[in-house]
C-alpha cells in the first residue's frame, strides 16, 4: 500500500482573497504547492490528491499540472455538500464545505494505504514530508503530528491562529486553539488571546499547523465520525468539522495514539496580503543557500 498526500486546497482566504494557494511566491514564479510538491517527491511520496471545488476546477488545474513533478501520481478529489450521507437531511441554505475533516474524507476513493494531510496555502518545510513520511512506513497504526516551535510559525502583519499542543513524551495529550496570537516587538514576547485574558506563550511551544499522518483505517473511523456529526449539526448553516477536533477526540477517548515529530523548519504562509513579500524573500533566500534548486 502507497503513502498518498492528500493537499487540501478547497478553501478560499478570505483575509487574503482569491486563490492564494496558486499564487507565485518563487524567484521563478513558483507556488506554495510547488514547493510542496517537490518536497513530497524527494521525501518518498508518489501519490498526491488534490482536494478542490468545482468552481475554480479550471484555473487550479491549468496552474497546478504545468509544475507536476515527474513520477507523481496526481488526483483530484471534490469537496462538496450534495453528496448523500446516510439520507442526512441538510439545511437547504447551506453554502460553504463542512471544513478540513470534511475534505480529508472526499478524497476517501483514492486512499489505499496511510495517508498524509496538509493545506494547500502552507510552506512546511523538506524535514517535515521526511519524518512524516518514514514513521507512517513503519505500519504502526499511529497517528502522527508534526509539531512547529511557535516562534517559527508567527505572521509579521498580525494575529494567527494556531492550535497549541500539550505534549507528554512526545505524544500529543491536548490541542487548545488559540485565535488570536501576535509578537509584540516593544515587549519581545509571544502574547495569545485566549478565553477573554492575555497570556505569554514560550517561542519554542508545540503548535499544530495542519500536518498529519494517518493509518489506512483512519479513513473509515472518520466516515463513521463525519455521520454522528451531522446527525448532531447537518441543519446548521455555518458549523464546520475539523481535523484538530477529530484529533482531539481521538485523544480524549484514548483510541489511538498520536505522536508529535518535532521540526524545526520554518513555516511560511500568507495570512495577511503584506505577508507575501516576506515569504518571497525568504524563499527566495532557500534557494541562493541551496536548499532548493535555481528552478523546481
Amino acid at each position: 500500500m502507497d503513502t498518498t498526500l492528500i493537499i487540501m486546497a478547497a478553501g478560499m482566504g478570505s483575509r487574503y482573497g482569491g486563490l492564494k494557494q496558486i499564487d507565485s511566491v518563487g524567484p521563478n514564479g513558483e507556488t506554495l504547492i510547488d514547493y510542496a510538491l517537490f518536497d513530497a517527491k524527494r521525501a518518498g511520496f508518489r501519490n498526491i490528491v488534490f482536494v478542490i471545488r468545482h468552481e475554480f476546477e479550471k484555473e487550479f488545474k491549468n496552474r497546478v499540472s504545468k509544475s507536476i513533478p515527474t513520477n507523481l501520481n496526481v488526483n483530484y478529489a471534490y469537496q462538496e455538500l450534495d453528496k448523500p450521507f446516510n439520507n442526512i437531511k441538510l439545511n437547504p441554505k447551506r453554502v460553504k464545505p463542512w471544513g478540513t475533516a470534511h475534505a480529508v474524507l472526499s478524497a476517501k476513493a483514492f486512499i489505499n494505504g496511510p495517508f498524509v494531510v496538509q493545506n494547500a496555502d502552507d510552506f512546511y518545510g523538506y524535514d517535515a514530508y521526511q519524518k512524516i513520511f518514514n514513521a507512517l512506513n513503519k505500519d504502526d497504526d499511529q497517528i502522527y503530528m508534526v509539531g512547529y516551535h511557535l516562534v517559527n510559525t508567527l505572521s509579521p502583519h498580525g494575529y494567527v491562529s494556531r492550535g497549541i499542543c500539550k505534549t507528554l513524551n512526545n505524544e500529543l495529550k491536548k490541542i487548545d486553539e488559540h485565535k488570536e496570537i501576535i509578537f509584540e516587538e516593544n515587549k519581545k514576547q509571544i502574547q495569545s488571546k485566549y478565553h477573554g485574558d492575555y497570556i505569554t506563550l514560550d517561542e519554542d511551544t508545540v503548535c499544530s499547523m495542519n500536518f498529519w499522518g494517518f493509518p489506512y483505517k483512519f479513513m473509515e473511523n472518520l466516515e463513521i465520525r463525519f455521520i454522528d456529526f451531522l446527525n448532531k449539526f447537518g441543519n446548521e448553516i455555518d458549523s464546520e468539522w475539523y481535523i484538530p477536533e477529530v484529533v482531539a477526540q481521538v485523544v480524549k477517548d484514548e483510541t489511538s495514539p498520536v505522536t508529535v515529530l518535532s521540526t524545526f523548519s520554518k513555516w511560511l504562509g500568507i495570512t495577511y496580503v503584506e505577508d507575501k513579500e516576506y515569504v518571497i524573500k525568504e524563499l527566495t533566500k532557500k534557494h541562493i543557500e541551496g536548499e532548493y534548486p535555481p528552478s523546481l
